[in-house]
This record gives structure tokens, sequence and C-alpha cells, in this order.
């Protein structure tokens, strides 16, 4: 933990590198993970002083908590356009979203935004901020080799990007340590330990196993998709040792390594802040899941879903962030029992942009048009006569299940305003392709290209 201050001035970094006015803030985040670590249970909701601007409005007529005559003229056509545009029949009936002024933080426009919906991947946003706060942008995530009775052990660190060439240069310093004793047999072990066994989270299902999602284990190599990585991992590193001349005895096994043990080589992953880039560039759903556990490991909590989702309320809590309607298990929004409101994805964003602490997760955000993001051509994201206009433009979380799909971030207007947004649908019959295609219209309303 770095104790890196959450905010030191007036001005929020932004995508790009621009910078925007905001409101000063004392707190740090050291401050806050202290007030997670006092917290004895998990929080039931929180409440925001004064009237929530994400108040349920029944009107879809006007923005929530504002009089369109109150609008100037371009944010009244703002209004005027997503209330035309949200009824687009590929939306289906169960969609919801909300719209943010970010300087002012305003609410410009809410359409069912208080209604919990399946977020998808948009509740990745939760983890990163959960994982940055507790754990600090740098933090680096360590694989250790220990040898005791004539056995390596390779110790899970919940590194979710160690390689073979990583697992191979700790191979190279283990064989030089034994060689430099005279031993050329060991046993190989691995200790994935540091997390619970894996388990089902609620609102998963086997099928998800192993391409979905693996069992969350401590230990993985070149992110195989195999049900038991951290043997994969320890067959990877018997195959370094034979090629450097060690004799590996028996099969690859699972066993804690002992305090007796003597530390023989580790390797230390790039620091979270790239890891969690990484994770949401490309929705990455095993480095959630390790970080939800990273997490509940940093404060002493069981390494479950369990664990790691209270510290996210805890977290989210101390932000500010309403938890009304708000329920996640697991990490990585695979679970289908997964329900978030729009208007609290847009209430964490307003956060994120806020804290320059948290700021990998505006970095790490795909933009529409990039290529090898989840908002890349290859996605067929904003390629439409509506939507290309914002290539470029869009700074956005994406979230796909089946019958669920979200939208969540932040985009600069032509005049330099910068607006949030989140949008969410459910349960459309519509190709979801069309469904995506609607959605990137929304946003690109919210920039102001297609006006």
């Amino acid at each position: 933990m770095t104790g890196t201050p959450d905010e030191i001035s007036t001005n929020a970094f932004v995508p790009g590198g621009r910078r925007r006015h905001r409101r000063a803030r004392v707190g740090r985040i050291g401050v806050r993970r202290a007030l997670v670590l006092a917290m004895a249970v998990p929080v039931a909701s929180a409440t925001l002083a004064g009237t929530s601007a994400f108040a349920a409005d029944d009107s879809a007529a006007k923005a929530q908590g504002i009089s369109v005559d109150d609008l100037d003229a371009d944010d009244a056509q703002l209004v005027k356009n997503l209330n035309e545009r949200v009824a687009d029949e590929r939306l289906g009936s169960e969609v919801s979203g909300v719209v943010l002024d970010a300087d002012s933080d305003t609410a410009l426009w809410d359409h069912n935004g208080s209604t919990t919906l399946m977020p998808a991947s948009n509740a990745k946003l939760a983890t990163a901020t959960t994982a940055l706060t507790l754990l600090g942008a740098h933090h680096e995530f360590t694989t250790k080799v220990v040898y005791g009775d004539g056995t390596l052990t390779l110790v899970g660190g919940g590194d979710r990007t160690l390689t073979s060439d990583d697992v191979d240069e700790l191979a190279k310093t283990a064989v030089d340590g034994l060689k430099a004793a005279g031993l050329t047999n060991v046993k190989v072990r691995v200790d994935d330990s540091l997390f619970a066994d894996p388990s089902l989270a609620h609102g998963w299902n086997e099928g998800y196993y192993p391409t979905e999602v693996t069992p969350v284990r401590s230990l993985v190599v070149d992110g195989a998709a195999v049900n038991d990585t951290a043997i994969n991992a320890g067959n990877v590193f018997a195959e370094k040792l034979a090629a450097r001349g060690i004799t590996v005895d028996g099969d690859v096994g699972r066993a804690t390594a002992k305090p007796s043990d003597v530390p023989v080589a580790q390797h230390k992953s790039a620091p979270l802040s790239d890891i969690v880039k990484k994770m949401l560039k490309t929705s990455d759903n095993n480095i959630a899941e390790t970080l939800l556990r990273m997490s509940a490991v940093e404060l002493g909590k069981p390494a479950t879903f369990e664990g790691g989702v209270e510290l996210v309320r805890q977290v989210l809590s101390s932000y500010g962030v309403s938890l009304d309607n708000f329920e996640m298990y697991d990490g990585s929004g695979l679970s289908r029992a997964d329900r978030i409101p729009a208007a609290t994805l847009a209430q964490l964003l307003d956060a994120i942009t806020e804290s320059p602490a948290l700021s990998s997760i505006l970095d790490g955000l795909p933009i529409a048009g990039e290529a090898g993001a989840s908002l890349g051509p290859e996605w067929g994201r904003f390629d439409d006569a509506n939507s290309e206009c914002a290539v470029g433009k869009v700074h956005a979380k994406t979230g796909t299940l089946t019958g669920a799909v979200a939208l969540s971030g932040v985009t600069q207007t032509e005049d330099g305003e910068w607006r949030i947004f989140s949008f969410i649908e459910n349960n459309s019959s519509a190709d979801p392709s069309d469904i995506k295609d609607a959605m990137d219209g929304l946003a690109a309303t919210v920039n102001g290209c297609w006006a």
C-alpha cells in the first residue's frame, strides 16, 4: 500500500491528459483503507447526505433533478435526443441510463436510473476501484520458489499476468542454486493456498469453465484456460527445470510451503495500475476475480467471492457511492445475480474522475474504435452512421452477457465539457450487435457528435 493521495489538488486528470476543475477533497486513499479496516461488518447500504441527484424519476420527459427549462440550449437538445433515442426498439423495454455533467456533478438526464439491472462486466469498475484503494496503484504481486526436503515449491501470489518466460527466469535462478549445492534431482510442488479452494459464485454455472473464466487460483501461467491452473503452472516450471539439466522426480503435486523452506527465487508483476488497465481494456474476467481475492488477502479477509465483495461494498461506501439496489456476487460481472443501477455506476465513475489515485481506471477504459480493446472495430463497435462520429471520443467500459448489454464511461463534448454516462439494458429480443449499435448511438448522443 502506497498511501497515494486520493486528491491533493482541485484538478483531476481525465483521459488524454486534460484536466478539469473539480471541488477540492481532503480524503486520501490511506484514509479510506483505514476506514474499511475499521468496518467490522458488511455495509448494508449507504445514504448520501441531502437529496440524491439519482432519486427515482417517473418522468422520462425531463432530466433527473433539474428542469429542462433550466438547461442551456445544448443540454436541452441532449435531453430531447436521449428521450427519443432511448425508445429505440432495439434496446427493449428494460433499459436505464444516467448522464452527469462532470464539472457540476449535476444529473442532466435520468431514465429509470435507479432500476436494478444486470451490469455484466461494468461490475469490473467496482472491482478495480476496490483493488486500487486497498492495494495501491504501485502494488506488485510476487511469485516465489522455495526449497526444502528435496522439493522446489512454486508459490502463487495472485499474479494473473505471470508468463512462461517469467517462470523460465525463476527456473534459471533455482537451477543455479541447485547446481551450486551439487543437487541435480528435485521434486516439484505448487502452493496455491493463498486463495480458498475454487467454487462457483452465486449466479455462475459450470459451463463458464474454463473458457469464460477458470476456477480461481492464486497461481497461473500464460493465462492458461484449464481447470487446474496451479498444476499446469507447476508442469511448466518442471519443464523449464528439465530443460536446464535438472531431473524432476515424479509428477507435480500440490503442497503448502513450510516456514522452514528456503527462498530461492521470486518474480514481481507489473504494477497494479498496469494490470487494472489490461483488465479493463480487454474485460479480462480472470484478472478481475483474482483482484477481488487479493483485495481480501490484503485486509486479512477470506480470499473468497464473499470476502472480496464485502470489501467492494465498504470501499464504494467510503467514496460516498450509494449501495441502494446494489447486489454483487463476483468480481467480473459474470454472475447473472449481479444487479447494479446505472445511477450507481455513474456515481462511481464520478468518484473515479475525482481521484488521481484511481486514474488507471480512466486510462484503462476502452476507447471507441481502439483496436485490441473491447470497443474496437473487431467487435463491431461505433461503426454505423450514427455512432462512428464518436470514434476516439468515448471512453467506456463495456458489458455483455446473454440478456444484458451495458456501457458506462466518459466523453468530452466539442465545447470541452466532460460528461459521465451509464446505460444498461436487459432482456432485449434484438440481436446483440443491433443492441450495441443502439447503445453506441446513445454514447455518441452524449458526446454531441450525433446531434
